[in-house]
């Protein structure tokens, strides 16, 4: 968030040097409130453009075996030209390096779900998948195994057809 910041500092910075410099090569001729309004709209192009390319310079930095499994499109009152194309402010992973399945259980998978968003802090949260059933449920107190690799006390729920995280860990593991 602080390179963000700077970043958007520095933008603005350099459209005034720009105008400025534009200003002494056509002798004067640009208004003065010309500097401050193209600084202005210049920072405001860094945010924008920093917004719009989270998701992307994110997903490129992941590491090998994190798959992205679902996207979510923001659109903002404030923000008018999200109405036109949204932007991606958070996103789930499946982390294929820590599936874990029981002999005895085929059907069920074990994976973390890798929470990202724009402003917050990842969460990793422990899911196990049953595939047979088509449902799933996430790892938290009082969730345990069971001899032969059951699970017990855990709260299960069965998301939509064509759910992507129930799809990723089931199809394509």
């Amino acid at each position: 968030m602080f390179v963000e910041l700077i970043g958007v500092i520095f933008a603005g910075i350099a459209m005034a040097g720009t105008v400025m410099l534009l200003n002494r090569l056509l002798g004067g001729r640009i208004p003065k409130w010309m500097m401050p309004v193209a600084a202005g709209l210049a920072m405001i192009g860094a945010t924008v453009s920093n917004e719009y390319t989270w998701f992307e310079r994110t997903q490129a930095g992941l590491p090998e075996g994190i798959e992205v499994v679902a996207r979510f499109e923001k659109k903002g009152l404030l923000r008018p030209w999200t109405y036109a194309r949204p932007y991606v402010d958070k996103f789930a992973a499946l982390d294929r390096q820590s599936l874990r399945q029981h002999a005895e259980q085929p059907d069920m998978k074990l994976l973390d779900l890798l929470l990202f968003g724009r402003w917050a802090a990842v969460q990793k949260v422990p899911m196990v998948f049953d595939c047979k059933a088509g449902a799933q449920a996430a790892l938290i107190e009082g969730a345990e195994f069971a001899v032969g690799g059951a699970l017990q006390n855990a709260d299960w729920f069965t998301p939509p057809s064509g759910d992507p995280v129930q799809s990723a860990a089931c199809e394509r593991v």
